[in-house]
């Protein structure tokens, strides 16, 4: 991206490739157009924790299941609606890893 140093507006490509055309004060200067390469990059997957690390890791509470009557879950809250809206609570089960949510 090339500007005037004229007017500091940016330069477009003339439609012969091989000239920049000011469009407020009209300077021109010559020049090739310029590309960029862009090289495909892997972005690596990154898994912090597995199904039985997450369990280990994420907070428990006293509730009972809606499934097996166990009295013990894992919760976490995210925010599902808009901003505006409270979030929502997950919970699953310790013993039947069975889910289900509270809309605060």
């Amino acid at each position: 991206m090339k500007f005037c140093p004229k007017c500091q507006a940016r330069l477009k490509i003339d439609s012969s490739d091989s000239e920049f055309v000011c469009p407020k004060c009209g300077y021109s200067e010559k020049g090739n157009k310029v590309t960029k390469e862009v090289k495909n990059e892997v972005v690596p997957t990154i898994i912090a924790l597995d199904d039985k690390e997450m369990k280990e890791a994420l907070p428990t509470i006293k509730i009972d299941c809606e499934k097996c009557g166990n009295n013990e879950a894992v919760w976490w809250m995210l925010q599902t609606r808009s901003a505006d809206e409270p979030t929502t609570q997950f919970y699953r089960c310790i013993k039947c890893s069975y889910t289900w949510r509270n809309y605060a």
